[in-house]
């Protein structure tokens, strides 16, 4: 009965070994009561003394050493989804720093860069409203093009209200085609959007169609003509905003490949730790509490190269 417990304290003792890796590690566990058996120095003469020999031990190294194993598929799994993850559940901690760290800081420029695009967008959307005005491009359209007096764009009884609140957009947008249809207004090919979205913003600054709805605008303007000050102006801040715009979206890029890459690298560190994980038994002479010496095992547990 003795032998069998101490069969049992050794398959513990070995289990209990995995549960930290890193530094080679020892587990020595020590049969009390056993009877003195003389020492030949050979483990393999030594285990065999042992009451039922060395086979369950063995067995049982064999299977720590298997429970010890870093799957690959799980490591890979973990880092997909965080970054560094992967590396710390294969023993990887300066990995799992660099990945944590890398993705932190990609993540807080991304948000940096998208409130800079955010405030910028207030800034050109702010300045167009007070420099740009329907109103005034309505009114050029009909005074310069006979096609366009036929539509009652802009309402009456509305001049207190701000320009875009002035307007009767369907028919704006059918006076435009109607430009369009001609000769001479050829280069009107857009119709301006609802006020206040982003192709609104977009087109009033970008077409020459809509130059002459600035402040700065001329009596008169013909295409190729040159450009508002303000128009110029106002499109270089709107790019700005969507250069901030951009720069956000390639870092949240690059943090998407970071977690690619500790995905991989995470998988092949389950790899190399699975290489390097060795376990070993062998048997030290301790004395017995009836004189003479009995045979221990001791169950070795270790990673490394």
């Amino acid at each position: 009965m003795r032998a069998r417990v101490g069969y049992l304290m050794c398959v513990l003792a070995a289990v209990a070994a995995t549960a930290r890796c890193g530094e080679p590690r020892s587990c020595v566990l020590i049969v009390r009561d056993a009877p003195a058996i003389p020492m030949s120095g050979n483990p393999r003469i030594d285990f065999a003394s042992l009451p039922g020999g060395a086979g369950p031990l063995q067995e049982a190294v064999q299977d720590a050493a298997e429970a010890s194993r870093k799957s690959p598929w799980l490591a890979a799994g973990m880092s997909l989804v965080i970054p560094g993850a992967g590396e710390f559940y294969t023993d990887r901690y300066l990995k799992t720093g660099i990945f944590i760290a890398v993705e932190a800081a990609l993540w807080i420029l991304a948000n940096a860069y998208d409130d800079k695009g955010n405030r910028q967008t207030d800034f050109f959307q702010n300045y167009a409203n007070a420099h740009w005005s329907v109103v005034a491009y309505v009114q050029y359209a009909q005074k310069t093009f006979s096609v366009a007096q036929a539509y009652q764009v802009i309402n009456p009884g509305y001049g207190n209200y701000p320009p875009w609140m002035q307007i009767n957009w369907n028919a704006l947008n059918q006076m435009e085609q109607a430009i369009g249809a001609t000769d001479a207004g050829s280069y009107y090919s857009h119709i301006l959007p609802a006020y206040n979205t982003q192709q609104y913003y977009e087109l009033i600054g970008k077409y020459p169609q809509f130059n002459q709805g600035w402040d700065d605008a001329p009596p008169s303007f013909a295409y190729g003509g040159i450009r508002s000050t303000e128009a110029l102006w106002y499109d270089g801040q709107r790019g700005q905003a969507n250069t901030y715009y951009t720069t956000a979206s390639t870092f949240v890029g690059i943090a998407l490949v970071n977690h690619v890459v500790s995905a991989v690298d995470a998988a092949f560190s389950a790899g190399s730790y699975n290489k390097g994980l060795h376990a070993s038994v062998e048997t030290r002479p301790v004395p017995t509490l009836y004189g003479g010496y009995t045979a221990v095992p001791v169950v070795h547990l270790a990673w490394g190269f």
